[in-house]
């Protein structure tokens, strides 16, 4: 383990946020605390950028030069000068065949475009999830794969937990080497370009950076936290995480209702 940690990654739902989807004072004060020592904060979702800002903007990322990493390593963006530093998309020609895996295994798809979400085949209870936690209008769109004609860094497939793995295992078939699918939440399938996850973006960010991954501590809770913890100098797993991701962590932390980020730096920063 590094004696200076530079470098602090969190994922949102589950990890920076408790379960009422706030920061908490005595989390952001730590926060605030370290970047004013000069060291980074990243936050890494794989919620759109849209849905990440407000809470980059409570953290003032802008003026500490924090860095967003949205689409779960899709586009990583320097927030304090509005540089994208990374982007990668979804061919085009894909769309078509992603919306009908959709329709015939019977899940939500969706993709964004702007600040805002777009449905392609009828909103359910979790496609709602994710406009709750993004902040962001939904439009239904009447034909999907026609709409969608410019590239996007995600598609997200929601259903039903039984639906979305059966939905995994089919895409991973057809799609193989040609796109990244992996779920986020047993109810969210992330479907993305090939190679992309949070810990590859994370490798683009530290060369932009010049920094070294043993600088860098990772916290996160969700299946799609899992490469960048494994990745990290120091990977931190929360109390509250799928019990696989707790197995790659070097340390577990508390949980997100009792200040586990806070712990983290208190700890190790």
């Amino acid at each position: 383990m590094s004696e200076t940690y530079e470098i602090i990654v969190l994922d949102l739902d589950g990890t920076l946020t408790n379960s009422k989807k706030v920061i908490t004072p005595k989390t952001k004060d730590a926060l605030m605390r370290i970047q004013k020592e000069g060291k980074k904060v990243v936050l890494a979702s794989g919620r759109p950028t849209g849905g990440i800002v407000k809470l980059a903007d409570e953290l003032d990322l802008k003026s500490y030069g924090g860095f967003v990493l949205a689409f779960n390593g899709g586009k990583i963006i320097n927030y304090e000068t509005g540089e994208i530093v990374y982007n990668k998309t979804i061919p085009v020609e894909l769309v078509p065949a992603v919306y009908e895996q959709a329709c015939r295994l019977g899940v939500g798809v969706l993709t964004y475009k702007g600040n805002t979400i777009i449905h392609g085949n009828g909103v359910n209870e979790y496609s709602s999830i994710e406009a709750k936690i993004n902040g962001m209008p939904m439009e239904e769109v009447d034909n999907f794969a026609e709409y969608v004609d410019y590239p996007v860094n995600k598609f997200l497939m929601t259903g039903e937990p039984e639906k979305i793995a059966k939905a995994q295992d089919v895409m991973r078939q057809t799609f193989g080497e040609q796109l990244n699918i992996f779920r986020s939440e047993p109810f969210f399938l992330e479907i993305v370009p090939p190679s992309i996850d949070k810990a590859y973006s994370l490798g683009k960010l530290l060369e932009y950076l010049g920094e070294k991954k043993e600088q860098m501590i990772c916290c996160g809770d969700g299946f799609n936290d899992k490469s960048m913890i494994a990745f990290a100098g120091l990977g931190v797993a929360m109390a509250n995480a799928q019990p696989e991701v707790k197995e790659v962590a070097d340390y577990i932390t508390t949980s997100n209702d009792e200040d586990g980020v806070a712990l983290v730096i208190d700890k190790f920063m």
